[in-house]
């Protein structure tokens, strides 16, 4: 009898941590690699997460940022992302050469975070001070088919110029490019990412540099979402004037199939724990919560259009 008794609170015990298990909220957060500003954000979204969505399993994770994390966003295989638009606006329309093979019709936008500075960065041994400079010259684009891939496309047709005018060409992440330039191996990188990178920091202290301006005149010929933006003097260690350049917004993107309730919180929690944002990376300092529903390249979730009603943001 005692053993039946037994047996059957093992099985009781069994059957609620199975429950439990299974009640879990796993959210898997999409970022960028380590040297980037989606991955600092990312962890921090990670405590604001687990400490406040109750049951929740949150966990970060390195990818090659924008276009992988939309593809992984479609697969079900990460509950929200760090995006740039242009990215978010490709994927929507499933354009095939900025590597989607088809509309990816699962997403959803939680909302409008902070704009990407396409910063070009060279050494000052390699003598490139414009865009034309760069003609023989040997230039890091990031990932084949990165959201910032994409952005250096967009730059250099826009200048009537292609890859074919490099003399090198290198498709490696922030901080291999760093290294390549710091040991003479790379002219330049560029770079699609908030003020302040740390990989581009690091480069600034190590060697004399020279952030090369894009024309005001060129963005314009690159079209939305690009608009004509500034790289504040002293961002980056010698670089004593403001520089021209373009930008492009982020976004925060979830999956359509996300609860409701689950999107709410997300959007809720990212909007106001700002403050802790900003500690993790100052390109957190540009996000505001009145720009956060407007001019999305993707429908938003019904959870993040409950929380902007509730915040007048939207009718």
């Amino acid at each position: 009898m005692l053993r039946k008794i037994s047996a059957l609170i093992t099985a009781l015990l069994l059957t609620s941590n199975s429950a439990k298990a299974q009640s879990a909220e796993f959210i898997n957060i999409l970022t960028g690699g380590t040297a980037g500003v989606y991955y600092p954000l990312g962890s921090a979204l990670t405590k604001i997460y687990g400490d406040n969505i109750k049951g929740s399993k949150v966990q970060v994770q390195v990818t090659k940022a924008s276009v992988e994390n939309l593809n992984l966003l479609q697969e079900g295989k990460g509950e929200i992302a760090f995006v740039l638009g242009d990215s978010a606006k490709d994927a929507w329309a499933g354009n095939e050469d900025a590597g989607f093979k088809t509309k990816l019709d699962k997403l959803r936008v939680i909302g409008a975070i902070y704009p990407n500075y396409i910063q070009i960065v060279a050494s000052k041994d390699s003598k490139i001070k414009t865009l034309a400079d760069f003609k023989g010259k040997g230039l890091s684009v990031g990932a084949a088919k990165s959201g910032t891939e994409l952005n250096a496309r967009a730059l250099f047709k826009a200048a009537g110029m292609s890859y074919k005018d490099l003399g090198k060409l290198e498709y490696l992440p922030f901080a291999e490019s760093i290294e390549l330039i710091k040991n003479r191996q790379l002219d330049a990188t560029l770079q699609s990412a908030g003020l302040g990178v740390a990989s581009l920091k690091d480069l600034s202290t190590s060697l004399d540099i020279v952030v090369v301006s894009v024309p005001a005149e060129i963005v314009k010929k690159m079209g939305a979402p690009f608009v004509a933006a500034k790289i504040p003097a002293n961002t980056y260690k010698g670089q004593t004037d403001d520089v021209n350049t373009a930008s492009v917004i982020n976004y925060l993107v979830t999956r359509k199939d996300v609860s409701e309730a689950t999107a709410y919180q997300m959007t809720k929690l990212f909007y106001e724990s700002l403050p802790e944002m900003i500690a993790s990376h100052s390109a957190a300092k540009d996000i505001s919560l009145k720009d956060a529903a407007t001019n999305s390249p993707v429908p938003l979730h019904p959870g993040a259009v409950k929380y902007y009603k509730e915040k007048g943001l939207i009718k």
